[in-house]
């Protein structure tokens, strides 16, 4: 049965690839990236959730600027040609091109930006939480964000920050991708915002237009003729769903494919060897981790948070199942910064979570559940923390599903343990790491702080948001490396209920004729300037 299947869409793809009904090398004004879809949840850019759609997203909009992936502190002119930054700190103005259009054919002036950013926070969706933790709200969005002329924006902020995370944040994101502000709003029901047509829909002015998705199976993009910039060299994108790692390893040997994502470390180790294909690693920001919920009893108990600390098998994970996936990383901040602290060293302790747990009152541990994406390596991690669990007395029941059901009982705060991933981690600053996992200035359910990892698990301390609020605005760079590793400290003092294991590796898999192709750090990866170029090897593959 797994065979036909496999036949089937193998047919199918060369049949929408033009090749009839033998498998051939991809067209070479197209670029066929295959990967895993079941976190593709939505094209909006307010509501995105996961590096798979900001990826896509950052092809079919643009923002005001970019970050060079060779040098994220490096940020280049995008849709602003200049910027300025008050002295006083607290206005950002942006000076933007005057030969942009969307895909509509409107003209991008100063009131798209201006209004796709109030969209953004009077959404209140996944990604108004960065712009939240800046101070924005729908209450003030309207006032502190402001056109002066059509190219003209200007941001005040609402309360002291650092602007240059601020405009890290603009472009590292994705998640102000300039809307056309005429066409949503043709396309709003009942004040929507247009959210529930751009699920499914873009209003965009980037390299390319999206041409149709069908959820799990296919989303294409076509090239944009009249874009600002140099038109992009493929004339479409085509991005396939595949559950299986073994299809796409077999795809891209084949050449059926010209990117794999989202395989498994076996595949993706036994193409290291294929002279044909690169494999390229690039280290991202987020961070996989094992969540608890504060809200749920047990784990309300600091005790029993601490037990589970020494219930992770933490090397044993990153030795055997983590290689092209994540590296070892136990600290809430990204590696790599010169505020980061080295590894606090936790390791498996059986007998050491024993003895917590009975101080906790739970001698003989207790029922749980643990949800995970049934992907990998989220599974295999899931497996091996139940394993260890159990070993106490914890019996955690394995709940799977898709990025919406998993990542939606988050969301919800209903859930018991979780394996998940994230952390942003993409702006190139200490903060950027804190304000994703660690931060959570109001842990009310009507906040719904929702794209707050420490909001999402309830975990709360009104002194260590003082201490990230305070590191934040510290103009001394000395001292504020000791105010993050301070925060560091207390952090893990207070025995969090998010806990850090493994930093992620994203590991992508290229065929030899695509060129310029380069993974972005915070992923948002432009294929605008990538192209293919035969490569002649003397022979073909059966």
């Amino acid at each position: 049965m797994k065979k036909n299947a496999l036949r089937a869409s193998l047919l199918a793809l060369s049949l929408m690839m033009g090749s009839g009904a033998t498998l051939a090398a991809t067209p070479p004004d197209q670029l066929i990236i295959g990967m895993n879809m079941n976190n593709l949840l939505s094209l909006d850019p307010a509501a995105m959730t996961g590096n798979e759609v900001v990826g896509i997203v950052v092809n079919l909009y643009d923002s005001l600027v970019e970050l060079d992936p060779d040098q994220l502190t490096n940020v280049r002119p995008a849709l602003a040609e200049s910027w300025a930054i008050s002295p006083d700190g607290k206005t950002l103005t942006f000076h933007l091109r005057k030969d942009v259009k969307f895909h509509s054919g409107n003209p991008l002036t100063a009131q798209d930006v201006v209004w796709s950013m109030r969209r953004l926070l009077h959404l209140n969706l996944a990604q108004a939480s960065v712009w939240k933790s800046y101070g924005f709200s729908k209450k003030n969005i309207d006032d502190q964000v402001s056109a002066p002329d059509s190219y003209t924006v200007q941001i005040v902020l609402p309360k002291a920050n650092d602007p240059q995370l601020v405009i890290y944040s603009l472009g590292a994101l994705g998640n102000l991708g300039v809307l056309d502000s005429k066409t949503v709003q043709s396309h709003e029901v009942n004040n929507d915002w247009g959210n529930r047509w751009l699920t499914t829909n873009e209003a965009g002015s980037g390299p390319f237009m999206l041409e149709t998705w069908q959820a799990k199976d296919v989303l294409r993009m076509k090239r944009n003729p009249s874009y600002w910039r140099e038109e992009p060299k493929m004339s479409r994108i085509v991005l396939r769903h595949f559950q299986e790692s073994q299809t796409l390893r077999l795809m891209i040997a084949k050449g059926d494919l010209d990117i794999a994502n989202s395989m498994a470390v076996s595949d993706i180790n036994a193409l290291r060897k294929d002279p044909d294909v690169t494999v390229e690693a690039v280290q991202r920001g987020t961070v996989y981790y094992v969540a608890m919920s504060m809200k749920e009893s047990h784990f309300a108990n600091p005790k029993v948070r601490e037990a589970v600390r020494y219930l992770i098998d933490y090397q044993g994970i990153n030795k055997a199942l983590m290689p092209g996936y994540g590296v070892l990383h136990q600290r809430p901040i990204k590696a790599g910064m010169p505020s980061t602290l080295p590894d606090p060293g936790y390791r498996l302790d059986i007998a050491k979570a024993k003895k917590l747990l009975a101080e906790a009152g739970y001698p003989n541990g207790f029922d749980t559940t643990l949800r995970v994406l049934a992907d990998q390596p989220f599974l295999n991690i899931a497996i091996a923390v139940q394993s260890t669990l159990m070993q106490a007395g914890i019996n955690a029941k394995i709940i799977t599903g898709t990025g919406n059901q998993i990542y939606g009982a988050m969301r919800e705060r209903k859930f018991d343990i979780l394996v998940g991933r994230g952390g942003s981690g993409v702006e190139p600053h200490p903060h950027s790491s804190l304000r994703a996992l660690v931060y959570n200035p109001d842990n009310s359910d009507e906040a719904r702080l929702t794209n707050f990892q420490g909001w999402r698990t309830g975990f709360y301390d009104k002194p260590l948001n003082e201490m990230i609020d305070k590191a934040l605005l510290e103009r001394d760079p000395q001292k504020q490396i000791a105010d993050y590793q301070q925060i560091q400290t207390r952090y893990d003092q207070l025995i969090p209920a998010l806990v850090p294991l493994s930093q992620m590796v994203d590991s992508v898999v290229v065929r030899n004729e695509v060129k310029n192709f380069q993974s972005h750090p915070s992923a948002t990866t432009f294929l605008r300037e990538v192209y293919k170029e035969p490569i002649h090897t003397g022979g073909t593959k059966g």
